[in-house]
């Protein structure tokens, strides 16, 4: 299997590494497919958009003709990816959608349909990256049905078809769940020995591993942000007070609100223990929205990709029913507190 080139972080390029629960997972879907449209959750930054790219070369190794949309990707280049054979298709899509990054979802979904019309018999795959915080919360559940309409009310016959959908919009979880069109698989942060072999790969002096476990807890994106920042924990800690503007949300609490949060800091199943009270929810919803925190459900190993996080890890902010999607935005709401109270 060729594994797949990607940026990390000061024009530093890696191949995919780890994983290798997750790849065998995208092989066992390239031989059945998927029904119903599968939605892989989990932290910013803890590698959806690399298993996604990854898991094109894996299907197109099983046959499958692959488009691959990322509305948000940073390289324009990288925002739609497909098999070369689809170059046509792509072309005259973009005459019904000439402006693609605007509407490149619907590109992706009309190439599906056309590979499903003029092919006989194809393998077909949609891989959607972030594509919910592109089309809004408004639109998720619309573009879910859309997507699988194509598996159930397809515009052509298929062999097989594997539609894949990666998110971190915990929002949008609630929402699409609601419905029976989306099967939910969450997608956790690197293993300690993965990760190991990713930092083993940046060269030059820096912190120790079980410094920047402790920070990053696995995640990839942290561990390319530290390093962009010359190892300044202080200085992506002030970014993410900054970012999702968490002295405002301090500020804002009301004293009970307040006094939750300092429990979940220290422990996140403090949420589930409290949910009864109304300002527990109403705290519950303000992290979920600003990606700080996230429900993670039972560690069956069928409701995750890859491996699921230890039930416990009180270090890394992992708890049985919540956990802090890393250490660092644990600690960047601690900061927040006492620099506001």
């Amino acid at each position: 299997m060729r594994r797949v080139k990607l940026r990390f972080s000061r024009g530093l390029v890696v191949e995919f590494m780890d994983r290798g629960r997750a790849i065998e997972q995208v092989r066992e879907v390239a031989e059945r497919g998927t029904y119903p449209v599968y939605v892989i959750y989990g932290p910013e930054g803890c590698g959806k958009t690399a298993l996604l790219k990854q898991a094109k070369e894996v299907l197109e190794e099983h046959g499958y003709s692959v488009i691959y949309a990322n509305p948000l990707a940073e390289d324009r280049d990288e925002a739609l990816i497909y098999t070369p054979t689809l170059r046509d298709a792509v072309k005259e899509a973009l005459k019904l959608f000439p402006d693609l990054y605007s509407r490149i979802v619907d590109v992706a979904i009309n190439v599906a349909g056309m590979v499903m019309r003029r092919l006989r018999r194809p393998r077909v795959a949609v891989l959607m990256d972030d594509i919910f915080q592109a089309v809004g919360l408004d639109n998720a559940e619309k573009y879910v049905k859309m997507l699988l309409n194509l598996i159930e009310y397809p515009p052509g016959e298929y062999e097989k078809i594997v539609v894949l959908v990666a998110s971190s919009e915990g929002v949008t979880r609630e929402r699409v769940g609601r419905h029976n069109w989306a099967a939910f698989r969450l997608l956790w942060n690197m293993g300690r020995e993965g990760f190991r072999e990713l930092y083993n790969v940046i060269t030059g002096p820096k912190p120790e591993f079980e410094d920047i476990w402790s920070l990053t807890g696995g995640n990839p994106r942290y561990l390319g942000r530290l390093y962009g920042a010359n190892w300044n924990p202080d200085l992506i800690l002030n970014e993410v007070i900054k970012g999702k503007k968490l002295r405002r949300l301090v500020a804002l609490l009301n004293s009970r609100e307040a006094e939750i949060l300092r429990d979940v800091v220290n422990n996140p199943d403090m949420l589930f223990e409290r949910l009864k009270e109304p300002e527990a929810q109403s705290l519950e919803r303000k992290l979920i929205e600003l990606n700080l925190i996230i429900e993670v459900w039972d560690r069956d190993m069928q409701s995750w990709i890859d491996e699921p996080p230890p039930e416990r890890d009180p270090e890394l902010g992992i708890g049985r029913y919540y956990a802090w999607q890393t250490p660092i935005h644990r600690e960047a709401i601690k900061k927040a507190i006492e620099t506001v109270v």
